[in-house]
């Protein structure tokens, strides 16, 4: 059976972590919020009246392609092109192509930034396997001006993040429903997260510091893993809301190759 993503993929053991999943999900909520686009994302009503609902959506959907057969990941990305056809055809206008780079490049980076936070640094070609997973999924979705590979990318990453982002009323709008869907404890335990893996521009337009005052927690939650607590620990600060979707990200060993 032929998969989008092969069995044994880097990619396979980054999205199979639930914990690794939490971090792509919470810098993402942190860009989506700054992007120009996010407009768009107003237009159905879904995003402002729950924010967090609608991010890890995206989260969900790049999480079933990698795992899906070929044939069953290339009718979800089908599946993600006709949504965003309708809502077009509702607006009477149409999403900007660099707004649909910048979601995969979001998918790309925190991808990699999570994975590395948790576990390690990942090596030139394991980089490059992220890139053409979500270069993959791009060109599917018949997305114009995608650079093919890694190295070429990041320097279009640099100019989309330079010229894409904004703070706007739609950032302030967002982070206010972020921390009364949170509450503040875990409101201020999402910032500070994000603070450890979104890019420099991500950090100056949202005002954050260099330091994050959950780093020192990171070693014992590492630790936890290996004495199998950390379900225990997701449990106590996952939004009841939110719990048993991200912690049903984790995957067997076994599935992952």
């Amino acid at each position: 059976m032929n998969y989008f993503v092969e069995k044994g993929s880097i990619v396979r053991d980054i999205w199979g972590k639930g914990d690794t999943i939490i971090f792509i999900f919470g810098g993402a909520a942190a860009e989506f919020a700054l992007n120009k686009a996010v407009d768009w994302l107003y237009f159905t009503g879904k995003l402002p009246a729950d924010p967090l609902r609608r991010l890890l959506s995206t989260v969900r959907y790049a999480r079933e392609i990698v795992f899906s057969e070929e044939d069953a990941a290339l009718r979800a990305i089908d599946k993600i092109t006709s949504i965003h056809a309708a809502v077009e055809a509702g607006r009477g206008a149409k999403i900007p192509d660099w707004a649909y780079r910048d979601v995969l490049f979001m998918l790309i980076h925190y991808s990699i930034a999570a994975y590395e936070l948790l576990e390690r640094k990942l090596t030139a070609s394991e980089k490059e396997e992220v890139f053409q997973v979500f270069f993959r999924m791009g060109l599917r979705m018949n997305i114009p001006g995608l650079p093919t590979n890694y190295r070429d990318w990041l320097p279009v990453r640099k100019v989309h993040l330079e010229e894409n982002l904004e703070k706007s009323k739609y950032s302030i709008d967002l982070y206010r429903q972020y921390r009364k869907h949170l509450g503040l404890f875990r409101y201020k335990l999402l910032v500070e997260g994000q603070k450890l893996v979104v890019p420099e521009q991500v950090k100056k337009l949202l005002n954050f510091g260099n330091t994050s005052m959950i780093t020192p927690l990171l070693f014992t939650y590492k630790l936890s893993r290996k004495v199998h607590l950390d379900r225990l620990l997701k449990a106590a600060v996952l939004p009841p809301d939110y719990r048993k979707d991200i912690m049903d990200f984790d995957i067997n060993p076994a599935e992952k190759g």
